[in-house]
């Protein structure tokens, strides 16, 4: 039996397919959610609506890792890093379904404007894979770093009797740490000045608005 090569078409279908997934659909997690092995501790409102703004912060912030690698995979030079961007999104994409999950339990919903998140990160994607295969993983190196401190900081901010969220950051936190440093063992560079504070710039807009809308 001959196996398909897939066509530029196939691919846009299935970036297509990838994109409705990541913004309104219910994507199907491979590895089983950590909070469910955590007791759901009660919370007061207040403290489940600044959980839930975490988590939806969290949540947009791996629709938009969908969209960079995504973006990234589909002008990579090589097939070698376009496969690592997409066994990437794939791990990316169970943040994504356990955040969601999350944010059920939490009796909220994700972000209004994952569609504008989406699109502005697949283009960044797409800028960077452009400029070459070391500064694309460069890319995926200095968002993961950036990724991993925030995540540092919500495990802080999260209602202290909220170990449910706390286990899935934790494991979220494991996992970008480890991107990170398969980019980096792949040929990622350094980026140049100022494209880390111009990222981190973004990042806290993106966090400021999701964190309500």
């Amino acid at each position: 039996m001959s196996v398909r090569s897939l066509t530029p078409f196939d691919r846009l279908l299935a970036g297509l397919e990838r994109a409705m997934e990541a913004v309104a659909g219910s994507p199907e997690a491979q590895r089983r959610s950590p909070g469910d092995r955590v007791p759901d501790a009660p919370l007061n409102d207040a403290e489940r609506r600044h959980a839930a703004g975490l988590m939806r912060i969290n949540h947009v912030g791996e629709v938009c890792a969908q969209a960079l690698y995504m973006g990234q995979a589909a002008l990579a030079r090589t097939d070698e890093t376009r496969q690592h961007l997409l066994h990437a999104a794939q791990e990316e994409t169970d943040h994504l379904a356990w955040c969601a999950e999350r944010l059920k339990q939490l009796d909220s919903r994700p972000s209004l404007l994952n569609p504008v998140w989406y699109a502005g990160s697949y283009a960044i994607g797409v800028a960077a894979a452009a400029v070459g295969d070391p500064i694309s993983l460069g890319f995926v190196v200095e968002t993961e770093r950036q990724v991993e401190a925030h995540l540092a900081e919500h495990l802080e901010r999260l209602p202290a009797q909220d170990d449910r969220s706390r286990a899935i950051l934790s494991q979220m936190q494991k996992d970008e740490v480890r991107h990170a440093d398969a980019a980096q063992a792949r040929g990622g560079i350094d980026l140049p000045f100022p494209i880390p504070g111009l990222m981190h710039a973004a990042s806290a807009v993106m966090k400021a608005v999701a964190y309500r809308i």
